[in-house]
This record gives C-alpha cells, sequence and structure tokens, in this order.
C-alpha cells in the first residue's frame, strides 16, 4: 500500500446536484441544481439556515446519501459511495474505546493494509502534528473533549485523503478550547495542504478558516451565494477587516 501524499490532487466538481426528502408522504427538496467546483487545497465552508442541505451535501460529498440527480466528481472522475480519497470528521469524534490514542489513530491504516508496527509509526506524525504524542498510550475516557476531537482529526489525516470533509467537528466543545481547535485546523490545513471542506453554524468560524463561503439558501429554489475571504493568514479576529468580514455576513443572514 502507497501512503505517498498528493499535492497536485483533490478537485471537486458538482454538477447540476439535487436531493429531497419525503415527509408526510409528500417530496421535501434540499438541494436544486447545484454547481460548484473547489479547487485543489481549497479551504471551504458550508454555512445557512437549518434545513438548507449543508450536511445533506457534504453526506454526498461523502458518499454516505445518494443524489437524486446530477454528480459529484473529484479529479474530473465520478464518484459513487465513500472511497479512500476522502476523509469524514463528525462533530463527535467516534474513537474506538477500548484503543490507545495512538491506535485509535492507527486503525484506519490498519484497516487499509498496513501492518500493525508500520501503522503505528505511520500514525505516531500524526499524533504529533495535533499535539497529542504526551497522551499516545492514553484511552479515550481519559481525555477532554478538545483532546478527543483531535485525536479524530489526526486518525482522518493519517491516511492521507485529498479532501477532508468536517461536519460541525468543533460545535460540542467550549468557547475557548474551540478557538484553540480553530487555531489547530487552520495550522493543519496549511501543512497538510489538503482540499477542506467544512459545515458550520458559526459564521465567525467560516470566517477564521476558508478560502470561500458557500451560503445555501433557506429559501427552497433560492440561489446559493458565495463569498471569497481575501484576508491574510494567519487571520487576526481583532482586524478591522475580519470585523467588517463578520458584519456583512451577518447582514447577508439579517442578523445585523
Amino acid at each position: 500500500m502507497s501512503i505517498a501524499p498528493s499535492t497536485e490532487r483533490g478537485e471537486v466538481t458538482i454538477r447540476h446536484l439535487s436531493k429531497s426528502f419525503t415527509l408526510n408522504g409528500r417530496p421535501l427538496p434540499v438541494l436544486r441544481g447545484l454547481n460548484l467546483t473547489i479547487r485543489p487545497g481549497e479551504s471551504l465552508a458550508i454555512v445557512g439556515a437549518s434545513g438548507s442541505g449543508k450536511t445533506t451535501l457534504l453526506r454526498v460529498l461523502a458518499g454516505l446519501e445518494e443524489a437524486d440527480a446530477g454528480e459529484v466528481l473529484i479529479d474530473g472522475r465520478p464518484v459513487h459511495g465513500v472511497g479512500a480519497e476522502r476523509a469524514v470528521i463528525f462533530q463527535e469524534p467516534r474513537l474506538l474505546p477500548w484503543l490507545t490514542v495512538l491506535d485509535n489513530v492507527a486503525f484506519g491504516l490498519e484497516t487499509r493494509g498496513l501492518g500493525k508496527e508500520e501503522a503505528r509509526a505511520h500514525a505516531r506524525r500524526y499524533t504529533e502534528l495535533v499535539g497529542l504524542q504526551p497522551f499516545e498510550n492514553a484511552y479515550p475516557r481519559q481525555l477532554s473533549g478538545g483532546m478527543a476531537q483531535r485525536v479524530g482529526i489526526a486518525r482522518a489525516l493519517a491516511v492521507q485523503p485529498e479532501i477532508l470533509l468536517l461536519d460541525e467537528p468543533l460545535g460540542a466543545l467550549d468557547a475557548m478550547t474551540k478557538i484553540g481547535m480553530q487555531q489547530e485546523l487552520a495550522r493543519i490545513w496549511r501543512d497538510e495542504d489538503v482540499t477542506t471542506i467544512l459545515v458550520t453554524h458559526d459564521l465567525e468560524e467560516a470566517i477564521y478558516l476558508a478560502d470561500r463561503i458557500l451560503i445555501l439558501p433557506r429559501e427552497k429554489g433560492g440561489e446559493p451565494k458565495f463569498i471569497d475571504i481575501d484576508l491574510p493568514r494567519p487571520r487576526d479576529r481583532t482586524a478591522s477587516a475580519f470585523v467588517r468580514q463578520r458584519e456583512e455576513l451577518l447582514a447577508l443572514f439579517g442578523l445585523h
């Protein structure tokens, strides 16, 4: 098995994507004719009101849901179902309680064919990347929420995906831990050069982490909006340009 990193791959193309669910016997459209290209190495945040289809879109990209119409392409190739080029980080890290931190991170590598010791050796790079090397032999029950989420991030990155899909991964954390984890995610995105697609309810988090924000409409049939975040990195939440961007985004949601 090769685990050499990819530097030029990770482009996602969404063409005429539609998805509906059934509610009380009637179709409920969630996504309608969405078109989008995500550049290799780009960080895209998806925001919108509850029910706008954020998580549904992420699940379609992850291969956990089938679209009704349209297609998803990765590096120009249509994809169906889950794939090794994508890794998902959920709000809950879903660690295996009987495995140590190191073995949780190595688990995905073992399932892809690496031997146990080779997988553990490779996993050590990622426990170090997320600052958990001193806790490699700890079990999930011994970790704080923020530390457990770091393990989930390390586990996803260890398989060296082209595309990292994050479904509100910091939503359950307290405010101070959340800010620290946002800084970690920004650093990891820079160091790993991975295409990142983040679903979040936190508008400030979207501005802090993203190159571009996709706003899904509340009204069915409404048009999605795209906002480029042209702010220098690392980003300063107190800078006037950051504050101005936050005010503009709040205004789009009618919150200012």
